[in-house]
């Protein structure tokens, strides 16, 4: 699998933008990605040291519109840890 079709894009809330203090960064990933496809997806795009990688599924959530219902998609959540000193300044300046 291509480092671009493993990572989707960043993933900017409150409680992640307090994780890059910490050197953690979240990005949404391709449903199908192990953790050393991540690992290796964000040390080739972003030149980067990985330290660690946690992955979590994310389950869609049932949505009304009137009398219809539906679902958005399932994704797939990886927190990634950098070693000491490396830095994702694209992600940060969103």
């Amino acid at each position: 699998m291509h480092p671009y079709d493993v990572i989707r894009r960043p993933v900017v809330t409150e409680r992640t933008t307090a994780g890059m203090e910490g050197n953690k960064y979240t990005f949404e990933v391709d449903l199908r990605a192990t953790k050393t496809q991540v690992k290796l997806a964000v040390e080739q795009i972003f030149k980067v040291r990985v330290v660690k990688v946690n992955t979590t599924r994310v389950p869609g959530k049932v949505r009304r519109r009137g009398r219809t219902e539906g679902r958005t998609p399932d994704w797939k959540k990886a927190v990634v840890t950098l070693a000491e000193g490396d830095r994702i300044s694209i992600v940060e300046g969103l």
